[in-house]
């Protein structure tokens, strides 16, 4: 992802002084290993979030698709 320059707000934030150094080494632009690493734990937030919900919609109708494959199985004589 690029760095984009375009409408930012300076803020400040404390880090673990181990932390900035091993941030510096990986990128000496600060700001956009922040912005990039920030985008990349929201989006697995984001994404645990929609998982968990695909989950709750697949355990709301179990019963009910299971059965469907049961009879699909019974249909096909395949215990």
């Amino acid at each position: 992802m690029q760095y984009n320059y375009l409408v930012r707000v300076k803020t400040s934030i404390t880090l673990p002084e181990e932390l900035l150094k091993s941030i510096d080494r990986t990128d000496p632009n600060r700001s956009a290993f922040i912005e990039r690493a920030s985008r990349a734990y929201l989006a697995r937030l984001e994404k645990a979030k929609r998982e968990a919900k695909d989950i709750e919609i697949i355990n709301a109708n179990a019963d009910r698709l299971n059965e469907e494959a049961m009879d699909v199985l019974e249909y096909q004589g395949l215990p």
